[in-house]
């Protein structure tokens, strides 16, 4: 048996149940042996896609990623979202063929890209090890959530394969970080002496499965609970939810979160966009963080406090050294009340764009969230249009947004969306994309239509990169440079086999309403053209920090 096939088989075995990539030479193989092992292969038009559907597949419950890509170019391809699978520490395994000779014109240095981009670096060995050193790649992004790139050499691929037969994955520690009784004892008096101590969760609460100790912390200490934009939905149902804090932020849950004397961050980098440029600090106010990467405490901003531990371990631990407090802390019945009354961005009044033949993004998304299914996935993609379905589009829990924001690349969110509908078919996916990242990633549009993905397609289309108009346009900028034609997005769309429908006023939704009636046989894309009269709120305030 071939190094390839080996390899292909063993990993199948380890977890790799579904694949996303391009398959060349260098990978046609062991492609090859992963689909005959058993592995669903799910083909994309580009391998810029491909990765970015793998690492949303694993976000959103998929289990392991796996991408298989052609050697060199196809590698190259797939950097921007390898790169943001590693800052988002999803484990995604990338399967990467490698040149035999530096002489070959396909030859790169995959263990410095991987470096590069924050990735492990990891390669089979010799026709003895392959299997051994493939599915030690594979424990590492598993056990440790790491973006793994395995190098596997064009002729040790081809080589007969020597070593044993049926080895399965190696067991690894992957105990949770259990924080000091000192750190803990600090964190237990700061919560007993706050009156008005705030949560904040990120993506490392998520992760440790953290929401009910943080739901029995916060009740016992009286503290209101806001999540990153990464973790939305982890504390959906509590009366205390604040949503997302930072940019995203209601005004009343900014309010309550700069009245805080304490604010405490769960796995959550305290950076720009979690606390607005610190703007949601209030004077005084004591700021202490848990994560259990020592690196993270205090990367973005001065803290008073930091515990190295894990968000669960540390939340119970605190939980357990707390006493009973005799007050009800920030979790009063005035403050239960104002939330239920204007606690979500559908509650918060406004005056509408009312630009010609253009919908204010505002009536679109609250239309949109009447209309569509509860049970939803919202992937969104990144620019000036990014806050309106990432907080008007209600989700039913914390697998119910993929946010790929980490690296803040454009044209990620139709193969977000992608990677998402694959793993939870049981749901409606909805793609929120501009019209700059949808045209990037319109090759996508043919792997949605061929897949039959259940999946609704918003175009939030302002005929530029709207955040660049709103940053430099106030300052006299020109803004040829940003500024497009209007494009029809919708008749781009049904080439590619899409149902498709322009949206200029909320009646024009009714296309909407009527695919949602069903069948649903093919993916519905909406190029709604929104008015482009003002920046939104939360790039206003990321401007203000620059």
């Amino acid at each position: 048996m071939l190094v390839a096939e080996a390899v292909g088989r063993a990993l199948y075995r380890a977890g790799a149940e579904t694949v996303f990539g391009l398959v060349g030479s260098g990978n046609f193989h062991l492609t090859n042996a992963l689909i005959s092992a058993g592995a669903r292969f799910v083909p994309a038009r580009h391998e810029g896609g491909a990765a970015t559907m793998a690492d949303a597949y694993a976000r959103t419950g998929g289990g392991l990623g796996v991408l298989s890509v052609h050697q060199g170019p196809g590698l190259t391809n797939a950097v921007t979202g390898i790169a943001e699978a590693a800052k988002s520490r999803t484990p995604l395994l990338v399967l990467a063929p490698e040149a035999a000779s530096q002489l070959s014109n396909f030859w790169i240095d995959t263990g410095a890209l991987a470096a590069a981009v924050g990735a492990v670096s990891a390669r089979i060995q010799s026709p003895e090890t392959a299997v051994a050193d493939a599915l030690g790649a594979c424990a590492t992004a598993l056990c440790e959530r790491r973006t793994v790139l395995l190098g596997l050499p064009l002729d040790l691929q081809a080589a007969q394969y020597t070593g044993p037969d049926g080895l399965l994955l190696p067991e690894r520690e992957s105990d949770p970080c259990e924080p000091s009784g000192r750190a803990v004892a600090d964190l237990v008096a700061a919560l007993a002496a706050a009156r008005r101590p705030v949560f904040i969760a990120g993506r490392g609460a998520r992760l440790s499965s953290a929401r009910e100790p943080l739901l029995a912390l916060a009740q016992r200490c009286g503290a209101l609970l806001a999540t990153s934009a990464a973790a939305r939905g982890l504390f959906l149902g509590d009366p205390f939810d604040l949503d997302v804090s930072g940019g995203f932020a209601t005004p009343l849950a900014a309010e309550l979160i700069r009245g805080a004397d304490l604010i405490v961050g769960w796995g959550c980098a305290l950076n720009m966009w979690t606390l607005r440029h610190g703007s949601l600090v209030g004077e005084g106010a004591v700021v202490a963080q848990v994560d259990s990467g020592p690196e993270a405490l205090g990367a973005h901003r001065p803290i008073h406090l930091g515990v190295h531990g894990d968000v669960s371990l540390t939340a119970r631990a605190a939980a357990a050294g707390l006493g009973e407090r005799g007050d009800s802390g920030y979790r009063s019945p005035e403050v239960a009340a104002r939330l239920a009354d204007a606690g979500r961005w559908c509650d918060v009044p406004y005056e509408e764009d009312r630009e010609p033949s253009r919908i204010d993004p505002r009536t679109l998304s609250i239309a949109l969230n009447e209309l569509i299914p509860r049970e939803r996935t919202v992937a969104v993609d990144s620019g000036n249009f990014m806050g309106y379905p990432a907080m008007y589009l209600d989700v039913p829990d914390v697998d119910g947004m993929v946010f790929t924001q980490a690296f803040q690349s454009i044209g990620l969110g139709l193969a977000t969306a992608l990677g998402a509908a694959v793993a939870r078919p049981d749901r409606l996916t909805v793609a929120a994309l501009g019209d700059g990242g949808a045209l990037m990633g319109v090759a996508e549009l043919e792997t949605a239509v061929r897949l039959g993905l259940n999946l609704l397609i918003v175009v939030y289309d302002d005929a530029a990169y709207g955040a660049e108009v709103h940053h430099f346009g106030p300052h006299g900028h020109p803004l040829g440079t940003v500024t497009f034609p209007d494009t029809d997005i919708a008749a781009i769309a049904r080439g590619f086999g899409c149902e498709a429908a322009t949206v200029r006023a909320a009646e024009d939704l009714s296309a909407v309403a009527d695919w949602l009636a069903g069948p649903r046989e093919r993916p519905l894309l909406v190029d709604a053209k929104v008015a482009t009269g003002s920046p939104s709120w939360w790039l206003e305030e990321a401007f203000r920090g620059h």
